[in-house]
């Protein structure tokens, strides 16, 4: 279920109690899990239960693997309910420790942004793209926000563009342009008794919603199984009756490219890659009832890891390492 799913089309509180339960099951996936199910309970109205959420992710003794994201998801959701002092410290400590992730800083500068301290969404925005952006040839997809959210801010405080404005207009896809998304005065065209000002904002307003619905990852990617090259070699040793899915490891690879290549010309989105290890793979057939030899559960081992947030995105951009390990580039490897 997508987090964003309108409340009218799904119980909230139900869900994010289903995704706590398979955080107990699946510790190794409890960070994942119970950011979905915090982003749940925020939806639902219940923030004071989101907010333990994110409490009991950051007293954990597991290491995280975003705890300055965690941290900014906890002082957004903070603010919104009323604690606005605590909110502002947390962001503060996120800023001075400058994090190289993207998502903590796209948080912090739309919290900002959204309780209108638009020159201190601006400096955090600015602060993020040229620590994460600077002498990089090719802006990867997660910092977009971050250039996008700086674009937006600017506009409204009417600043000129620049350098950093321009490469968001290079990364932007969309039909309708930056400076018209961007626009201040848009608002007030909604209020317009003007059809045609009418129609074209509604156009507007869709092209904006579908790309925050394209920067959301779903839950459930189409998701292909790869095992590397040791474990590949430890699940023959252990089962040689799957060999004959896997005749090499070359193969193998050669043919998770080709099958999300065919994937992707049909049209399907939101493709991933789930790598497999054999303990989880004996574990999973256990709880199935069958045995690991079973061919046909291997499709669904790859959907039940997709399912528990272990979907890398694919493809990765081409100067981004593949997806296979080898530590090439993607267009340089796999990607050629």
């Amino acid at each position: 279920m997508r987090p964003d799913t309108p409340a009218e089309n799904v119980d909230h509180t139900a869900e994010a109690a289903r995704l706590e339960r398979t955080a107990g099951l699946y510790p190794e996936d409890a960070e994942a899990l119970l950011l979905r199910a915090a982003a749940h309970l925020e939806l639902s109205g219940d923030r004071p239960a989101a907010a333990a959420l994110y409490d009991r992710l950051l007293a954990s003794d597991a290491e995280l693997e975003s705890p300055y994201l965690v941290r900014a998801l906890k002082a957004s959701n903070l603010w919104e309910y009323g604690h606005e002092a605590e909110a502002r410290a947390i962001i503060d400590g996120i800023r001075a420790a400058a994090p190289r992730d993207p998502a903590p800083w796209v948080i912090v500068g739309e919290s900002l942004e959204a309780h209108d301290e638009l020159e201190q969404a601006h400096e955090t925005f600015t602060e993020a793209v040229r620590l994460l952006l600077t002498d990089v040839p090719e802006p990867p997809a997660a910092a977009h926000p971050l250039l996008f959210g700086r674009h937006r801010v600017r506009r409204m405080l009417g600043a000129a563009h620049d350098e950093w404005d321009a490469l968001a207009d290079s990364v932007h896809s969309l039909p309708v342009t930056l400076d018209e998304l961007h626009d201040p005065k848009r608002v007030w065209s909604l209020g317009s008794e003007n059809p045609a000002e009418l129609e074209a904002e509604i156009s507007r307003l869709r092209a904006e919603v579908g790309a925050y619905r394209t920067a959301l990852s779903r839950p459930f990617p189409v998701a292909v199984l790869h095992w590397p090259a040791d474990e590949l070699t430890e699940l023959l040793e252990a089962y040689p009756s799957l060999a004959a899915e896997y005749p090499s490891h070359e193969e193998h690879l050669a043919a998770i490219e080709a099958a999300l290549r065919e994937l992707a010309s049909s049209g399907t989105p939101n493709l991933g890659i789930v790598p497999g290890t054999v303990p989880s793979y004996e574990a999973f057939a256990a709880s199935e009832g069958t045995t690991p030899d079973d061919a046909d559960l291997l499709p669904q081992y790859a959907t039940t890891l997709a399912a528990r947030g272990r979907a890398l995105p694919w493809p990765p951009q081409r100067s981004a390492p593949c997806w296979c390990g080898s530590d090439r580039p993607y267009g340089e490897c796999h990607g050629a």
